[in-house]
C-alpha cells in the first residue's frame, strides 16, 4: 500500500497520479504498484511540485512496517536505529506585513508612483543588494538515503561577484544514470573531494549571512539541511527565496519551469546544466535580472 498527500501543486501533477493511484480525498492518494513505478512517480513529483508540498508513505521491512518521504523544509525524516521518525526542523516564520486594505493598497501605489523614478534611477543599488546563490548535485532524490556529491554557490556584494565549489568525498559508487546527468564520477570524488562536513562548514562561512536564493531550492535546502543536522552544524537561518514561484508569476506560458527552459526566456546562458558551480551562478544571474525588474525583493 502507498499513500501519497499533496498540498498547493499544479493539477496537472495531481492528473498525473491518478493515472496509477486513487485520489480517495482532495489531495491524497491510495494506490498499489511497484517499487521501479513508486520510485518513477516520486521523482515526477519532485520534478513538477513547483511550490507545493508532497509527502509519501508505503510499506517496506522494518520494525513499523513503512517509510515516508517528505518534500516538507521544515521537516526531515530521520533514521534512529531502524525507525524512521519525522523530525521537526526550526524554521523562521515571516510575520504577515499590514496593508491589505483597499485603502492600503490603494496608498502604496500612490507612494510607489511617487518614487518609481528614484526607484529606476537607484536600480543598480538594487542590483548590488548581497545575495548568494547555492545548487547542489546528488545521488538521487531521496534526502534520507542519497548524498551530496557537490555544492555550488555564487554571490554578489557590492558588485563583487566570487564563487565556491567543492566535490564531496562518499564511501558508496557514484550511480551511472548521475555520472551521465552531471559528468561526475567515483573517481573524481575520490581525487578531488572533501569529507562532507568540511565542504558545509567552508560553504557556511561562504554564504555568511548572506540571503540565498535557489531555483526550486526545497529540494537543495531540504538536503543541506539534513547533511548540517547529521554534520552537527548549525542550521541556516538566513532568509531563501526560491525563484521559481516568481518566475511562474512572470511568465504563465512558458512549456515547462525547468532552469533549462525559463534561462533562455530572460537572455542567460548557462555555460553547463547539471554542474552545481554553474546552475548556481546561472540561478544568481536569473535573481539579479528579476531584482532589475523589480519582481524580486531581497
Amino acid at each position: 500500500m502507498i499513500v501519497i498527500t499533496l498540498t498547493k501543486v499544479p493539477p496537472s501533477l495531481r492528473g498525473d497520479l491518478t493515472k496509477w493511484y486513487q485520489e480517495i480525498q482532495t489531495g491524497v492518494y491510495v494506490g498499489n504498484v511497484s517499487a521501479k513505478i513508486r520510485d518513477a512517480l516520486w521523482e515526477r513529483i519532485m520534478r513538477d511540485i513547483g511550490n507545493g508540498q508532497a509527502t509519501m508513505v508505503y510499506n517496506t521491512n522494518n520494525e513499523l512496517g513503512y517509510i515516508f518521504k517528505t518534500t516538507r523544509v521544515d521537516r526531515a525524516v530521520v533514521d534512529y536505529e531502524g525507525i524512521p521518525l519525522m523530525m521537526h526542523l526550526k524554521t523562521t516564520d515571516k510575520q504577515r506585513q499590514p496593508g491589505f486594505s483597499n485603502a492600503a493598497k490603494f496608498h502604496k501605489a500612490k507612494v510607489m508612483s511617487h518614487q518609481h523614478a528614484q526607484h529606476t534611477t537607484n536600480s543598480c543599488a538594487a542590483k548590488a543588494q548581497p545575495f548568494v546563490a547555492i545548487d547542489l548535485e546528488t545521488t538521487g532524490l531521496d534526502v534520507t538515503q542519497d548524498k551530496i556529491i557537490a555544492i555550488g554557490a555564487a554571490k554578489m556584494v557590492h558588485d563583487q561577484y566570487s564563487q565556491f565549489y567543492q566535490l564531496i568525498k562518499i564511501d558508496t559508487k557514484v550511480p551511472s544514470d548521475i555520472t551521465k546527468l552531471t559528468a561526475i564520477t567515483s573517481e573524481m570524488l575520490e581525487s578531488e573531494g572533501i569529507l562532507l562536513t568540511e565542504a558545509l562548514e567552508k560553504l557556511k562561512k561562504f554564504i555568511a549571512d548572506l540571503p540565498i536564493v535557489g531555483y526550486n531550492s526545497r529540494f537543495d535546502m531540504t538536503f543541506l539541511a539534513n547533511s548540517l543536522r547529521q554534520a552537527g552544524l548549525p542550521p541556516l537561518s538566513q532568509n531563501t527565496v526560491d525563484l521559481m514561484p516568481i518566475v511562474k508569476k512572470e511568465n504563465k506560458f512558458i512549456d515547462n519551469y525547468r532552469l533549462s527552459t525559463v534561462l533562455p526566456e530572460y537572455e542567460i546562458k548557462n555555460k553547463q546544466s547539471h554542474h552545481a558551480l554553474w546552475d548556481a551562478a546561472a540561478t544568481l544571474e536569473l535573481a539579479t535580472k528579476l531584482i532589475e525588474k523589480q519582481s524580486l525583493v531581497l
